[in-house]
């Protein structure tokens, strides 16, 4: 190895876990193991492969080539992807047995001239029930569905599922997301379309919101051990284990007196004589440059300040007077049960979320899977 040590290690047996986890605390028989965004940093074939051994029965992504990547894995589940610009091409995808997530007429339109020329399209039709993204306005139910019909009639599309998306703002508007599904999947009906499968929960939605549930739960940042909820429930209280730990190695160390200061800007400058290490992993690996001087990290035993700005490459931590030498593990985050910080804890440092936090990885940093 030439470069420094920059490693997400992923805990394939923790994946596993946490879909068994859900399932059962879902009362879920079905489930989408959502892989999207590279797995949210994870790595998504290994991800993917994992989810579905522990009982995942599809896979969810976002954009089709992330869909394709999975099928030239050798990974035959079935595949949703569901977000697309006017310049998407289907035929690809149709051929290679991936179910589309429709969110207009004209996307639908789009799907059936491709199904002409590569076989039968499956679609899942998104229907906006609040969210105000991708998915079909409610004042275009009625005409898409009809159209549905017809292309079904033709053989070009089969309506595989229909399906949208919790905000997770409130319980009041989560209940009127539930009663708007419940109109568009009526519409469906008197329209003679009969989806394959309703969907509607997340983590969130899946955990808490049993009336969302329907046929399928797609499981997104909870197959990864990270809580959904920004109310204080950890990911112990859920029974789920984190899976990624990110570890870098010490690169170097000095000794500094009283007044020193570190990094750009010298925003944290030494009170007593102390001695700082360098970690060479920065904001162009994912660190949050937000966080400096507010996150702590894991050294020889102890959680360690990082002071000063965090920069591209590198960030300092302040080790006091303790004894710690170049080549000793640091380990950014991981799961809080080790004594690590987790990623929950990096995400108050750097005033986001814990999506965010492991999803930004960047591709400097090595995915290993110890437990593959």
């Amino acid at each position: 190895m030439t470069a420094p040590r920059r490693e997400a290690s992923v805990d394939l047996d923790a994946i596993r876990r946490n879909v068994a986890e859900l399932r059962r605390r879902a009362g879920s028989t079905s489930a989408m193991a959502v892989v999207k965004a590279n797995g949210y940093g994870h790595g998504a074939v290994a991800v993917a492969r994992a989810a579905l051994e522990g009982g995942a029965s599809r896979l969810g992504v976002a954009d089709l080539d992330e869909a394709l990547a999975l099928r030239e894995a050798g990974i035959s589940a079935p595949i949703l992807a569901w977000l697309h610009d006017g310049e998407s091409e289907f035929r690809t995808a149709i051929a290679s047995d991936i179910e589309i997530g429709v969110s207009s007429l004209d996307q639908l339109d789009r799907v059936a001239a491709d199904a002409v020329h590569a076989g039968d399209a499956r679609v899942h039709i998104k229907l906006d029930t609040g969210l105000s993204r991708n998915g079909v306005a409610e004042s275009e139910w009625r005409r898409l569905f009809d159209r549905a019909r017809e292309l079904a009639d033709d053989g070009r599309v089969r309506v595989a599922g229909v399906f949208s998306h919790l905000a997770n703002a409130s319980d009041e508007s989560d209940a009127d997301q539930v009663a708007a599904f419940e109109r568009g999947l009526g519409v469906a009906a008197r329209a003679g379309v009969a989806p394959g499968v309703r969907h509607l929960a997340s983590t969130a939605g899946a955990l808490r919101r049993p009336g969302a549930r329907y046929d399928l739960v797609r499981l997104g940042i909870g197959i990864y051990g990270l809580s959904p909820f920004g109310d204080g429930t950890t990911s112990a209280d859920l029974g789920l284990s984190p899976a990624m730990t990110l570890r870098a190695r010490v690169a170097a160390v000095r000794r500094v007196s009283a007044g020193t200061g570190a990094s750009y800007d010298f925003i944290w400058r030494a009170e007593t004589d102390t001695t700082l290490v360098l970690v060479p992993i920065g904001y162009a690996d994912g660190i949050p440059r937000l966080a400096s001087g507010r996150a702590d990290v894991w050294i020889a035993g102890r959680r360690r300040p990082i002071v000063g700005r965090i920069a591209m490459d590198q960030f300092i931590v302040d080790v006091g007077d303790d004894t710690v030498s170049v080549g000793d593990e640091v380990v950014v985050f991981g799961d809080p049960a080790t004594g690590a910080p987790s990623a929950d804890e990096w995400a108050t440092a750097a005033d986001t979320i814990n999506y965010e936090v492991v999803t930004r990885i960047g591709p400097r940093v090595a995915r290993t899977y110890p437990s593959a």
